[in-house]
This record gives C-alpha cells, structure tokens and sequence, in this order.
C-alpha cells in the first residue's frame, strides 16, 4: 500500500542530503504552525532558505513544481514570517523561496523559486 506520508519524509531526507552535499546548514525539518508548513529551512550563502519539496514518480498528475501555486508561494510566506519571528530574526534578514522537485530519480534544485509575497 503507498504511503505518501512516508514517502514524502523519505524525499525530503533526500533533498535534505542533497542540500547538505553542497554545503547548505539545514536548520529544521517540517516547520508547522498553524498557517503551513515548510519541508526544509536552511543556512546558506547568508540566506536563510525556505525550500519546498516536490515529488512526482512520473508527469502523470503534472510537473512537481506545477504544484507550487501562488496559493502555496502566499502559504510559505506566512509560515516563514512565523519561523524568523519565532528564532529572532529581524526583518532585514536575507531570505530566499527555492523548491527542490524529484521526478522519480532526478533531483532538481531550482534557487529563488519565487519571490516573497506579503499576503
């Protein structure tokens, strides 16, 4: 039986690897307040980076990153707000949105996703 929980744990612990393998300091797992969650937040470059995670096993129900909507973007936004706030960091913080997608085996880091949007 597929378990989506588990598999996306088991995607996100790879993108999280694969982060780390190119020097990101990964900071929290599965961020969650009451407005979302975000799968990965790390340290790098001076950034502190927000990253979604999306897998798809094949482009059956479309492209991982079709499912970062601007619904989604609004959502991730909101929860980093709360995580900067909740850690102690000020507005003038470097931020970046990036979203990792897994198509089956390949992983695709894609830097500065999309921008941050006050909604």
């Amino acid at each position: 039986m597929y378990n989506s929980r588990a598999t996306g744990n088991e995607k996100e612990a790879l993108a999280a690897d694969h982060l780390a393998g190119r020097g990101y300091e990964i900071l929290c797992r599965n961020f969650r307040v009451a407005s979302g969650e975000i799968d990965i937040v790390a340290k790098h470059d001076g950034y502190i980076v927000f990253i979604e995670v999306k897998y798809r096993s094949g482009v059956h129900k479309g492209l991982p990153e079709e499912a970062v909507d601007v619904r989604k973007q609004r959502q991730i936004c909101r929860t980093a707000l709360f995580f900067l706030n909740k850690y102690g960091y000020g507005m003038d913080t470097p931020v970046r949105f990036d979203v990792i997608t897994i198509l089956g085996e390949d992983i695709h880091h894609i830097e500065n996703a999309f921008e941050y949007s006050g909604y």
